[in-house]
């Protein structure tokens, strides 16, 4: 997501560095759309790696998006939060994790289900 308020830096040649310098930068204006509506949540698990959520990151959640088939999503299952991509599977919605060891969770099948909030963004260190 490129921003005229967010300096750029080159992945391959490298540019003067005095040219991407810029004073100022916020990051909850880049990060947060909504903020009434926005949370920041730790992650715990690796049930997300192959989507690059890492255990421990920080999470930004978006509770005004609409959950769409492709978006992250937070999910409270039977009162408990969890974290995965929500997916139209042979016409039917499901949670499918973004690691091998965990099983898709079908929505029909779920016990008490609602879609918390969209993942927007995610922190981790590098």
């Amino acid at each position: 997501m490129a921003s005229a308020s967010v300096p750029q830096v080159a992945a391959g040649f490298p540019s003067p560095a005095d040219d991407a310098l810029e004073a100022g930068l916020d990051l909850h204006a880049q990060l947060i759309a909504h903020p009434s509506s926005t949370f920041l949540l730790r992650v715990n698990g690796e049930s997300m790696l192959a989507a690059g959520i890492h255990h421990d990151d920080l999470l930004l959640v978006d509770r005004s998006l609409e959950p769409r088939p492709g978006r992250v999503v937070v999910a409270v299952l039977d009162g408990a939060f969890t974290l995965k991509r929500l997916e139209r599977h042979r016409g039917r919605l499901r949670l499918q994790a973004a690691h091998p060891d965990y099983p898709p969770l079908e929505i029909e099948h779920c016990g008490e289900l609602q879609i918390w909030g969209v993942a927007t963004h995610v922190i981790h260190p590098l």
